[in-house]
Parts: structure tokens; C-alpha cells; sequence
């Protein structure tokens, strides 16, 4: 019997959430999905890019024969944050996003400035409210369209005392512990960063999984929590090169827009392309049967403001076929909100396509 990530509390979540991990730093992310892969995987390293790996080897594998080429499941460790631009005279820094941020994805809210194994604490401001179009911030504060040039980090520290703390232009600044607890809804889990522990979670629920059924494995599934999703998907794209595999899957957050006729439920959103990639029809085909024998109603989408780590090693021409399962989520990359099954419906499909595929 596997165990079940997202009951008992939704510990392996709630865990998660308060891991920081912007992109290039993610080791209490990954330090967190290594404890849970290394129970249901056959193997489970971390490459030279950072990439957390766990295989689970399929059944040709175990009976002696070549195994057929593996299937990679991504989710990416990495999280939108700040990056220190530079460190003014008066300590205080100017900062700017991190992957795909607006300042009014954070807020005026209180941050953790990374430095070695500990971190400062700061307020991340766009100064006061109480302005005329005469401060330099002024109008844009005024109208609500902050940009990051009227953005940053009250320290209360020197410049000086900053030097010897090693913060220093391309210091990470992250949303603070203080501000990532998750917040229940009642049917529904809203937090900072589910975008990607959601995900991450569902493919630690996924191993399992496939792990409780590896008699009925025709490939080897590698479960890869990739580093840099949010900046480049330089993770993937290492992964996607130096892993034998033809198929790669990203498991993500879905946006739930008109737009793109998705609803908040439980029901997986299947991608079939986006700003980077048009997926493989046939992979997402399989994606659907998957979720349908799951007893789910997947819901298609074309996300045209969108990337993942799959359409990006499509893209590539690194890898010969992918697909993007994702979970419904309200307010994509700001405080973001999904059902509290969608996880594990996530997770099930994952499994019951991994098992499928011959």
C-alpha cells in the first residue's frame, strides 16, 4: 500500500511550501522530495545540473532484457523570486524578478535574502502610499502598475554590513517562511509557490504508484524535479539529453481562465501546446484515456501564455515526443488556489498512463 502524500495533513506539502527554492538554490526542495523518492525508487541521485532523479525500472528491465527507451516526468523545483540588481549606498536593494514575476505577485511583503546556508530578513516596499507623481514612484504606485525599477528591499543594514554577509548583486530574494503557510478553503488549498509543489507533490504520489505496480512497467519511469524551470529550463533540458528517454511529460499548474475554458475541479487539464510547443497528439490522447479509466473529466487547453520544461525540450528537438498534465489553479503565479483532490487526480493519471504505456 503506497502512502498517500496528500492525506494526513498534506504534511509532504505543507513542508514543501515552506522550502525555499528560487532558481540555482533549490536545496531544501530538493532535500525534501529526496527523502519521499528514495522510499519507492529503484535509484534516485541528483545530476551535475541539480536535477533530482528517482527511476523506477520497468518489467523488461528486471527480467534481464534491454529495456525500451524510459519516459521522463518532470516537475520543477524552482519557485518565482528576486534577484539583488544592486546594493545602494543607503542598504536597501534594487531587485528584480526571477522568472516570470510582477511586483504584484508578492506584494509589499516581508523576504529572506539568501546568503550561504542562512538568510536576512528585509521588507520588499514601493515606498509610501502617501505620494504625488513628484517621487520619482510615484504615478505607478498610484495606478496600481508597479514595475520593477519602483520596487525595493528595505534592510536596515549598511551597505557595508550587507558586503559582509555576502549579499551582492545575484543574491536571491525570496518570499519569507513568515508569509508561506498554506491557507485552507474550505474544499480548496491556497498558497505562495503551488506552482510547482502542487505538481512536485503529485509526482512524489506518482513513484509511488508506479512503484506499488512495477510488475506492470514496460519502461523505466524517471521522476525528475528539474532546477531553472522558471528561468530557462536549463534543467530539463540537461535531464532530457543525458536520460534515455523518447517521451517527456511536465506535470504543472494549469491556468483556470474563460480563455481557455478550464474550470477549478479536480479534473487534470491536458495541454496541447503552448508559446514554445504544440505536444504530441498522441501522448496527449493517452494523457486523456488515462485520466477517463481514472474515472476524472479531463479538460483540454491550448495555454498560449504558457512554457514548460516539455515544450522546451521539444522545442529542442532534444527529446522525440512530450506532453503537460496539469492541475487546475486559480491566480497562477500569485497566491494561487486548487482543490484538494486535484492532486491526487493528478497523481493517478500519471500512474495509470505510465502503466499503460507499451
Amino acid at each position: 500500500m503506497h502512502e498517500n502524500l496528500t492525506g494526513s495533513g498534506n504534511r509532504v506539502l505543507d513542508e514543501l511550501l515552506m522550502a525555499r527554492g528560487p532558481g540555482g538554490q533549490e536545496s531544501e526542495v530538493r532535500s525534501v522530495c529526496h527523502a519521499e523518492l528514495v522510499k519507492h525508487c529503484d535509484r534516485v541521485w541528483t545530476d551535475p545540473a541539480g536535477n533530482l532523479i528517482g527511476v523506477v525500472h520497468g518489467s523488461l528491465h528486471d527480467s534481464g532484457a534491454i529495456a525500451v527507451d524510459g519516459v521522463l516526468v518532470m516537475a520543477h523545483l524552482d519557485e518565482i523570486a528576486m534577484v539583488v540588481k544592486r546594493v545602494e549606498p543607503d542598504g536597501t536593494l534594487r531587485v528584480i524578478a526571477l522568472g516570470g514575476a510582477n511586483p504584484v505577485n508578492f506584494g509589499v511583503c516581508p523576504v529572506d535574502i539568501l546568503v550561504g546556508g542562512s538568510s536576512l530578513p528585509g521588507v520588499l516596499s514601493f515606498g509610501s502610499m502617501h505620494v504625488t507623481a513628484d517621487s520619482p514612484q510615484g504615478r505607478d504606485v498610484q495606478t496600481g502598475a508597479v514595475q520593477w525599477k519602483d520596487v525595493h528591499v528595505i534592510t536596515r543594514l549598511s551597505a557595508e554590513d550587507l558586503r559582509n554577509h555576502g549579499v551582492r548583486p545575484g543574491t536571491r530574494v525570496v518570499l519569507s517562511q513568515h508569509w508561506r503557510r498554506p491557507w485552507r478553503v474550505n474544499d480548496a488549498i491556497a498558497a505562495h509557490f503551488l506552482d510547482d509543489r502542487a505538481p512536485v507533490v503529485a509526482c512524489l504520489e506518482a513513484a509511488a504508484l508506479v512503484a506499488s505496480r512495477k510488475q506492470e512497467l514496460h519502461h523505466d519511469a524517471y521522476f525528475v524535479f528539474t532546477t531553472m524551470e522558471e528561468e530557462s529550463n536549463a534543467g530539463a533540458m540537461y535531464a532530457a539529453r543525458t536520460l534515455p528517454a523518447d517521451i517527456t511529460i511536465a506535470v504543472e499548474v494549469g491556468p483556470v481562465m474563460a480563455e481557455y475554458a478550464t474550470r477549478l475541479s479536480i479534473d487534470p487539464i491536458i495541454s496541447t501546446g503552448d508559446m514554445k510547443a504544440y505536444y504530441t497528439r498522441a501522448v496527449a490522447e493517452q494523457l486523456q484515456r488515462a485520466a477517463e479509466h481514472c474515472g476524472y473529466d479531463p479538460q483540454y487547453a491550448l495555454l498560449l501564455d504558457f512554457a514548460s520544461d516539455a515544450s522546451a525540450v521539444l522545442s529542442s528537438g532534444i527529446c522525440a515526443q512530450a506532453g503537460c498534465i496539469a492541475i487546475p489553479t486559480e491566480n497562477t503565479h500569485g497566491y494561487e488556489m486548487i482543490l484538494s483532490g486535484a492532486i491526487s487526480a493528478c497523481a493517478r493519471t500519471l500512474s495509470q498512463y505510465l502503466v499503460d504505456l507499451k
